[in-house]
């Protein structure tokens, strides 16, 4: 009797990170491996992983699609006047909707010199999770290390922006919050209460920010492995394994299509809710 394959272990395998690339006609390909960093008793593995040459690679690719969209402007420029045309429309599009309806309109006043900072997150998350969904492609989005490094990027702007933007004593208001029309004892009380609901709520930004990029980046991958998983489950079945095949194929294309709207929408909500979060921080009221 045929074993049935591992799924489970398929789906962890294609999730996680390794050191060594799936590449076609290759296969794995084991990526160098450094002696660790020792700081005191803590050792530190800066070996390149999966994910990091996919991170790399991301960083090239927002680095070469400006880069490419730039020049296309230019020379359209140096031709006279006329709208651009071809991938340099597209790109400024995109480009113009992040920085003026995303940035600019959630950030408020000032919020034109944060849509660099913006920008940056939406191409890059956005390459991350667009690359996860080519073949023998990586998800560097699907970790939680990933995410937890970008939303600390942004907690770091947004508190630090808000502290040069507010000053010590407004920056401070964000965390001893009195409520309006309180005095005296119900003043105290209410404040001791809401210092730690502020605390709270500023943690509660970038762990939301981390988990909910994550979640969004791994779940999509884990139902369309698990549909094709179900191909090579009931393959023993004479009978029913093509209808079984079919019905999966057609849910895994459809999965697909919805994994790059959702690479598209979680981009977008990162960057969205980054700019919220600034603009929050930046108006004292």
């Amino acid at each position: 009797m045929m074993q049935s394959p591992d799924i489970g272990g398929m789906i962890f395998e294609h999730t996680s990170d390794a050191h060594a690339l799936e590449l076609p006609f290759v296969g794995h390909v084991a990526l160098p491996r450094w002696e660790p960093v020792h700081l005191g008793r803590l050792a530190i593995d800066l070996s390149p992983t999966k994910h990091v040459v996919f991170l790399l690679l991301a960083a090239f690719l927002v680095w070469l699609t400006m880069w490419l969209a730039g020049r296309a402007l230019e020379r359209q420029r140096t031709r006279g006047p006329g709208a651009p045309t071809g991938m340099a429309s597209l790109i400024e599009a995109m480009v113009l909707f992040v920085r003026n309806d995303v940035a600019i309109a959630n950030i408020g006043h000032g919020g034109a010199k944060f849509a660099p900072y913006i920008l940056t997150l939406f191409w890059f998350v956005l390459y991350c999770n667009l690359l996860g969904l080519l073949p023998f492609g990586a998800t560097a989005t699907g970790n939680l290390a990933v995410t937890g490094a970008l939303a600390l990027t942004a907690t770091l702007t947004i508190e630090i922006s808000g502290m040069v933007a507010l000053g010590p004593k407004g920056y401070a208001k964000t965390i001893v919050f009195v409520p309006a029309g309180t005095t005296g004892v119900t003043a105290v009380l209410l404040t001791l209460i809401m210092i730690p609901v502020e605390l709270i709520g500023k943690l509660v930004k970038p762990f939301a920010l981390m988990l909910r990029l994550f979640a969004n980046m791994t779940a999509g991958h884990f139902v369309i492995l698990a549909l094709m998983g179900l191909i090579f489950i009931f393959g023993h079945l004479s009978i029913a394994r093509w209808a079984i095949a079919g019905g999966s194929v057609a849910f895994m294309v459809f999965m697909y299509a919805l994994e790059l709207l959702v690479a598209v929408l979680q981009a977008y909500i990162f960057a969205l809710l980054t700019s919220v979060f600034i603009g929050l921080m930046q108006h004292e009221h």
